[in-house]
């Protein structure tokens, strides 16, 4: 479900419509719509709130946007913005596909499904919980995928915590296990060499990390605990599909899955 799900929760930061969506609210820079359009069902919370909750940024870099975004827009403008936008992308990737009574009815198994979990410890998935559902069934289908796609992050940040992973740490694992050098990672590269050095040595101190900078085994078991206690926390929400709908909701969206990634830049 998390190879089907998440190209639909990529949206806002794969397809061209929901930057200019957002950048018509009067942005210039694209970090600013990334934590305007994402912290904005939060309400105008403050950087501390915004940076516990995303959990991945290295520290200072949420106070860069938050809460400077709000003079520039407001949490509803931004989304409403955001979901025009993600609509916009859906009606060019999909075409004629979106009108059809096939992807209305996907629309709502995803939104059942993505509406059938407990909020209790997700912060991000009750927050967008709390918004009213929309009408127009594109926004309503990407709707649906970014509410799984906070329900799945809020759980993976909980198996990110129990093996005791930092945020910047959590990114130089993702990288090594993609054998990729964390120096390379986009999420951290622009940090201080000796910022990211720091990093990398507390793993390597841990075992995490071996002499030859690439993971150890004990740092790929723990990777490997940390994927497999994500997908556990992630599928309560299909739980609230009979056995049939789920059957159907899997082999509507594979194609659907298949163009969204195909079109992605």
């Amino acid at each position: 479900m998390y190879e089907l799900v998440e190209p639909i929760g990529l949206l806002p930061y794969t397809a061209d419509e929901p930057n200019e969506t957002m950048f018509a609210l009067g942005f210039t820079d694209y970090w600013d719509t990334y934590f305007a359009g994402r912290a904005a069902p939060l309400g105008q919370a403050g950087p501390e709130v915004v940076d516990a909750l995303f959990y991945n940024f290295a520290p200072g870099e949420v106070a860069r946007h938050i809460p400077k975004v709000w003079r520039t827009t407001t949490p509803e403008a931004a989304i409403a913005a955001r979901r025009q936008g993600c609509a916009n992308a859906l009606r060019r990737i999909l075409a004629d596909r979106i009108a059809e009574p096939a992807f209305a009815r996907t629309t709502e198994l995803l939104l059942k499904a993505a509406t059938s979990a407990p909020c209790e410890g997700r912060p991000m998935y009750a927050a967008l919980r709390a918004l009213p559902l929309p009408d127009d069934v594109a926004i309503r289908f990407f709707h649906a995928g970014s509410l799984l796609r906070e329900h799945r992050g809020d759980g993976h940040i909980v198996a990110l915590m129990s093996e005791g992973i930092g945020r910047t740490e959590a990114h130089v694992l993702a990288a090594l296990d993609m054998d990729m050098p964390a120096e390379k990672f986009g999420r951290i590269h622009h940090l201080p060499a000796a910022q990211l050095a720091a990093v990398i040595d507390g793993l390597r101190d841990r075992g995490l990390i071996g002499d030859d900078g690439w993971l150890s085994e004990q740092g790929r078991a723990v990777k490997q605990r940390i994927e497999a206690l994500t997908d556990e926390l992630a599928a309560k929400p299909y739980a609230g599909l009979a056995a049939g709908e789920l059957a159907e909701l899997i082999a509507a969206l594979e194609p659907v899955a298949k163009v969204l990634i195909a079109a992605q830049d």
